[in-house]
């Protein structure tokens, strides 16, 4: 019996196995989309356990787990946008306003150019740019077709460079 069905008959160390690689991808796409480390940590914990509770009824292959496993990080993520308010809080903690070096100030106009897109261009540029998934698994993880995928993935890419000067990016 592969991990797979293990996970599928309750085995829970199968499910762990199962997630344990996807975790990272995880947690760089739930941070993309919440901005804050300990939201995203969250959104990956509730979302272990909704992979823990619906695993059963998964009805793929082995090769479809991520998609599937991130599907649910970017639904309890725009779950918890939509519960918390801290997004208005602004900027990104991690900034260091003091440097003043060149970088901190680009780093801080792409952090506010990135804030601006809607939640649905930023998870797209995650997706494809920050955790490197082919255009196919990016339309599965957005619920949406391969070619509106990378129409998203360009609009948002277009959008940052409008905002940013050609010379930003």
């Amino acid at each position: 019996m592969d991990d797979l069905e293990a996970a599928r008959a309750g085995d829970r160390e199968a499910v762990a196995r199962l997630l344990e690689p996807l975790l990272d991808p995880a947690y760089r796409l739930a941070l993309s989309i919440l901005r804050r480390p300990e939201a995203a940590q969250d959104a990956v914990q509730d979302s272990c356990l909704s992979a823990l509770r619906a695993i059963p009824r998964f009805r793929g292959e082995t090769a479809d787990l991520r998609p599937w496993f991130l599907t649910i990080v970017r639904n309890a993520s725009r779950s918890q946008m939509r519960l918390r308010f801290w997004w208005w809080a602004g900027l990104n903690d991690d900034l260091s306003a003091g440097d003043g070096t060149g970088r901190v100030v680009q780093s801080h106009d792409l952090s506010q150019a990135l804030g601006r897109l809607g939640s649905g261009q930023r998870t797209a540029l995650a997706l494809f740019y920050y955790l490197d998934l082919p255009m196919e698994e990016v339309a599965r993880v957005l619920g949406i077709s391969e070619p509106a995928a990378r129409s998203r993935v360009y609009r948002a890419v277009a959008q940052l460079r409008s905002r940013m000067g050609e010379e930003g990016l």
